[in-house]
């Protein structure tokens, strides 16, 4: 054999090695086949029969009607609002669904198999889920929403980190002993740590690094990732590399590593076994897969029961966009304590406030539903004055766009006085295509930020911030105005791949300007598609009456603006 052809022979081989591995490698990360095409002299029996089988013509009409019917909000359903939980079962049966009255049928039994409490309306995991898309939306966005980004998808899987090492400018950097020591300087990172997270494990690590330096945040496998110093010859040597150790003595090394990561070797040879390739093929093969389904198939049977209004209340309805498709729509109930009846017990003054809430569609299909009790106690010494205040509930359902009849209940348990009302609601389409829009614009008796411990729990929650709304936005000189909105399908400029915008509060009384101030451009520079308004003003100066709030918001990319009002009275 010559030269050449041993040469030749040695070439195939390995290219045929290299393509095994490349197809082992798809298997554990993507779960699917992958076919090389056979290079010259692979033996293969030619005479195989590869040809499809034939359609016929009434299933390719078939297959067409159902990508058709596919291109709904149906199909937004299943791409845009729960990829990350939904298995390759599930999906296939969906697919096979051919009418809207199957597949709405499908997504309610697909919520009711992950209710922690099988049979009860409220569905925790169902109302979880949408928060924790509002919270990514709100923390990161970065020229995509932030549902997509890597963070957001992992938040929304598996909630709040139990640590958080946050690294957002990036800079000097001391290794740990386990990446091989040493400093150097980084890219903006983050790593997350949760203890345990439930069918992958203990001690979960995830490290996100902002390779562009533009908010963009990905997951990674390779802790040498963030270093921004990785390709700078003689600079940001790990401890091993400047001691010159054996087997580390080279940056270089670090380049020729078989698991394909570029950290450096660990101090003292002993890796540990979260570092293990191994390990990490693993965990970043399972750590995308949908959570497994615990709960069987069941539904909830609720009987309304409405009856005369003995107890009056006010009602309010605000809209949050979630996803495209899906809009966060708090229901805000408001009673005078004063109408409630009260016993002491123990110096305590006690009661207790019924809330029975159902939604319904259009054609009578119940959506949500909604059964719950306030308890209201309050020291006797206090009781005079918190008479004169009133209680305030919320509901938040996550919705589509469109239309919905709202039944709402009130009862006082102690005494049995009931109130109703019926009316409709519409939902707001938010989506990218309906160009610049805004959230509903929330006037508040209460702006305050969660903790992180906190984010997505408890009534009156969007996203990281508690607020609280005025139900029906009367405020007195004594308290503070909070303005809450936000603003949705923001441009982004091609050059900075950041939106532009300007933001202008006006308090108008009899349609004259008491107040009209810009917003500080630098705090518009965390704008993404999405930006958050939340203001808060002393009422002071003003004297009672009735006055107009009107933010004003222009997108300087796409040359649009919107103005919601809304009115308000100072007692």
């Amino acid at each position: 054999m010559s030269q050449g052809d041993a040469f030749y022979t040695r070439h195939r081989l390995m290219s045929r090695w290299a393509l095994g591995m490349i197809a082992a490698l798809a298997l554990i990360f993507f779960g699917h086949s992958v076919v090389c095409a056979s290079g010259p002299g692979d033996d293969q029996d030619k005479s195989q029969d590869t040809s499809k089988p034939k359609v016929s013509k009434e299933e390719k009409r078939r297959q067409k009607a159902l990508r058709q019917e596919m291109e709904t909000p149906y199909k937004k359903w299943l791409s845009d609002e729960v990829p990350y939980i939904i298995t390759d079962s599930e999906r296939a049966a969906f697919k096979k669904l051919t009418t809207d009255d199957e597949r709405e049928a499908f997504i309610e039994d697909f919520w009711e198999r992950r209710n922690p409490n099988p049979g009860s309306p409220e569905n925790e995991y169902k109302e979880e889920y949408y928060r924790r898309i509002a919270y990514a939306n709100e923390h990161y966005a970065s020229g995509i929403p932030g549902w997509k980004t890597d963070r957001g998808r992992i938040y929304i899987m598996y909630g709040p980190p139990d640590e958080t090492d946050s690294h957002p400018s990036g800079g000097s950097y001391e290794r740990p002993e386990s990446e091989g020591g040493g400093e150097t300087s980084t890219y903006p990172f983050e790593q997350w740590r949760y203890r345990y997270i439930d069918g992958i494990g203990n001690n979960i690590i995830l490290e996100f690094v902002d390779t562009t330096m533009t908010g963009e945040y990905h997951l990674t496998m390779d802790p040498g990732e963030k270093d921004a110093l990785l390709h700078v010859p003689g600079a940001g040597l790990t401890m091993a590399e400047q001691m010159g150790m054996t087997g580390s003595n080279s940056k270089m090394d670090r380049f020729t590593r078989t698991d394909g990561m570029t950290v450096g070797q660990a101090m003292g040879g002993a890796e540990p076994e979260s570092m293990n390739e191994f390990t990490r093929l693993d965990l970043y093969a399972k750590i995308f897969q949908p959570p497994q389904v615990k709960f069987k198939d069941l539904k909830a049977v609720v009987t309304s029961r409405i009856s005369s209004n003995t107890l009056p209340f006010d009602v309010r309805t605000d809209f949050i966009r979630v996803t495209d498709e899906t809009v966060l729509t708090p229901i805000t109930v408001q009673v005078k304590n004063s109408d409630l009846q009260f016993q002491d017990k123990d110096s305590v003054m006690h009661g207790v406030m019924d809330v029975y809430a159902e939604l319904t569609s259009l054609g009578g299909h119940i959506v949500d539903t909604k059964e719950e009790s306030m308890v209201l106690d309050v020291p006797e010494h206090e009781f005079q004055l918190y008479q004169s205040h009133k209680s305030v509930y919320q509901y938040s359902v996550p919705l589509r766009p469109g239309r919905y009849k709202l039944s709402l209940v009130m009862k006082d348990d102690l005494n049995g006085h009931m109130g109703s009302e019926e009316f409709g609601i519409t939902v707001p389409n938010f989506s990218e295509d309906k160009g610049l829009m805004s959230s509903s614009l929330i006037l508040a008796t209460s702006i305050v930020p969660l903790p992180t411990n906190r984010v997505g729990t408890g009534m009156f929650t969007i996203g990281g911030t508690k607020v609280v709304p005025s139900v029906n936005n009367t405020f007195t000189r004594d308290d503070t105005l909070g303005i809450y909105m936000q603003v949705y399908n923001l441009g982004i400029d091609e050059k900075t791949k950041k939106p532009s915008l300007d933001l202008q509060y006006q308090i108008l009384k009899d349609g004259k300007a008491l107040l009209d101030k810009a917003e500080d451009p630098k705090n518009l520079k965390s704008a993404s598609q999405q930006y958050t308004v939340i203001k808060q003003m002393k009422l002071q100066a003003l004297q009672p009456g009735k006055y107009t709030v009107e933010i004003k918001v222009t997108d300087n990319v796409k040359k649009t603006t919107v103005s919601p009002t809304a009115t308000f009275q100072v007692m």
